[in-house]
């Protein structure tokens, strides 16, 4: 979905996003390439693995694809893992995410590796390493002003929603981290938020495979609140 489309499907005006500067500190896009192309170098191994498990547990595509909102509301494809399989009910609708996350899926998950493949959207300079999740177009009616500044920063593998909780957080938290993150981007806010990151990772903190289990949808919790 392009922004004017999204403009037009959803009646977005022209100053929906802050009259702020867009944030990125100098030397950002460098160290995203330079720690892009170090984790590639130890990460492609295992991601031929990952790939080989995907298409023999669940089959082709091996990638999930979405278009999500980035910088300024650009449209981009990012790339993920597949975690689910394509089972549809008896009237051909898919089942709850729940449903259809297999046992491969919840690993890949629990250990953040379906996360992968967004390296290439790094380098692509679609996403920075840091920076706030890219969501989905449909949720973009319902966030505050304030919360919209999420959308002049690149968005990012992890952030500081991460490093606070990933989606044990309720939407308000996860988008006022956003927010602040927005507020107080730094090199060194950065490299704190990478290195917990990992130690997060290392010991699999804060994520729940299951979303359907601990989140609800944006624009369905936040139905009677519709900003534009």
């Amino acid at each position: 979905m392009s922004l004017d489309k999204f403009r037009d499907e959803f009646e977005i005006p022209e100053n929906y996003f802050p009259n702020l500067p867009v944030k990125e500190y100098f030397g950002k896009r460098i160290l995203d390439f330079l720690l892009t192309m170090i984790a590639l170098f130890f990460a492609l191994p295992v991601m031929g693995i990952i790939a080989i498990l995907v298409a023999w547990k669940m089959g082709r595509p091996i990638l999930f694809c979405q278009k999500r909102p980035g910088l300024l509301g650009k449209g981009f494809w990012m790339f993920k893992f597949r975690t689910m399989n394509s089972k549809r009910d008896a009237e051909g609708k898919l089942l709850p995410d729940g449903e259809r996350l297999t046992p491969l899926g919840i690993w890949l998950r629990r250990t953040s590796l379906d996360e992968l493949p967004e390296l290439l959207n790094i380098l692509k300079g679609d996403m920075s390493i840091v920076g706030p999740r890219p969501l989905l177009f449909r949720y973009m009616p319902y966030f505050t002003t304030e919360e919209r500044k999420r959308f002049l920063v690149r968005p990012g593998l992890t952030g500081l929603a991460q490093i606070s909780g990933r989606n044990l957080l309720n939407w308000d938290k996860r988008l006022a981290c956003d927010v602040e993150y927005y507020e107080k981007q730094s090199l060194f806010l950065d490299l704190k938020i990478i290195f917990l990151t990992f130690k997060k990772f290392l010991i699999r903190e804060g994520v729940s495979p299951n979303v359907d289990e601990v989140e609800t949808w944006l624009d369905e919790e936040r139905k009677d609140q519709k900003q534009v």
